[in-house]
């Protein structure tokens, strides 16, 4: 089961659960199904509850939006993730709001989905990680299951039992990848509950001792996480990785046991290292750990440049496997 194949079958899972939810986008309809293939065969199987619409982010979202008020539960799709600016002003100053402001008697269950993230050459309008944008807005849950969590299953929680909208975030790097849930005879994997009741994987190349070092990621770093891990086996560096699926939440408490034992943690994200995801984690792990760190917490991200067209400019902008692996032995040092 391939990435895109689980949400997929997640999306069809929706449909026959609940004849209310629909599916809002551009190029949807079979037999395109969408730029990644995510909405493949859904306008087929559930006619007149797919709709194909003109380009308008902004249109789409507001669609959506008006949908979800009247008692829908609409999954709207923009196609890449670059293209989320265009619904701010939807996302930030409505459907974010609309519970707050009209004392709990609006309720908005949008579901949006987008695909992020580079490593494709799609250049710098479609390679970007801007889901940082979207953290700690009030009202707004952004999650980013990677291939170690059970996607489908977080999209249909988010579909069906959501009752407040989601920012679903998909790195398109992930859609062709088979999951990863089981362990084998280098990672250990295990799942915990997180904040919100939404599930923090964890996966460890060790099964005795305790983790040398700690680090945290989520969405398409995961990759490069595992690829790491799995290096390390051999040379006996324990190294427990933390995947959160729900981004927006700030609690580091699940993680505050192998904090308090590591001493050492890194934070890797895809987005820019400037005002990211990773800097809040940092800043809450040394405010709430800060007596049993060995060592400041050390962030790995992109750096803080436009993404070339070039992929191998690319490759110079995004973390990558050398990067990681020179992070942790230094901070071992």
């Amino acid at each position: 089961m391939t990435y895109a194949q689980e949400l997929n079958n997640a999306l069809k899972d929706a449909f026959e659960s609940d004849e209310r939810v629909y599916l809002v986008g551009q190029d949807i309809l079979d037999p395109y199904g969408g730029a990644f293939k995510v909405s493949a065969g859904l306008s087929t199987r559930f006619p007149g509850r797919v709709i194909t619409t003109r380009i308008s982010e902004a249109g789409i979202t507001g669609l959506g939006t008006g949908m979800a008020i009247r008692g829908l539960k609409p999954v709207v799709e923009i196609m890449f993730g670059d293209f989320i600016t265009l619904c701010a002003d939807q996302i930030v100053t409505n459907i974010a709001k609309f519970r707050a402001m009209y004392n709990g008697q609006v309720r908005v269950p949008i579901v949006i989905r987008t695909p992020m993230g580079g490593g494709r050459g799609y250049g710098p309008t479609h390679s970007q990680c801007l889901e940082k944008m979207f953290l700690g807005i009030p009202g707004l849950r952004v999650v980013a299951p990677s291939l170690f969590h059970d996607a489908g299953a977080l999209l249909r929680r988010c579909i069906l039992e959501e009752e407040d909208p989601v920012l679903f975030i998909e790195h398109k790097t992930l859609y062709p990848k088979s999951v990863i849930r089981q362990s084998d005879h280098q990672l250990i994997v295990t799942e915990r509950q997180g904040p919100d009741g939404y599930p923090v994987v964890q996966f460890d190349n060790f099964t005795e001792g305790r983790a040398d070092v700690v680090m945290i990621t989520y969405g398409g770093s995961s990759q490069l996480a595992e690829q790491v891990l799995r290096r390390y086996c051999d040379e006996e560096i324990r190294v427990s990785c933390y995947l959160p699926s729900l981004i927006s939440a700030t609690d580091v408490d699940v993680y505050g046991d192998a904090v308090k034992t590591a001493g050492r943690v890194i934070v890797l994200e895809e987005g820019t290292k400037s005002f990211g995801w990773g800097a809040e984690v940092a800043a809450r792990i040394h405010e709430r750990f800060s007596g049993a760190l060995v060592r400041p917490v050390k962030r790995i991200a992109a750096a803080d440049a436009i993404i070339p067209a070039s992929r191998e400019l690319e490759r110079d902008v995004l973390p990558d496997v050398r990067d990681l692996q020179e992070s942790i032995e230094e901070i071992l040092l």
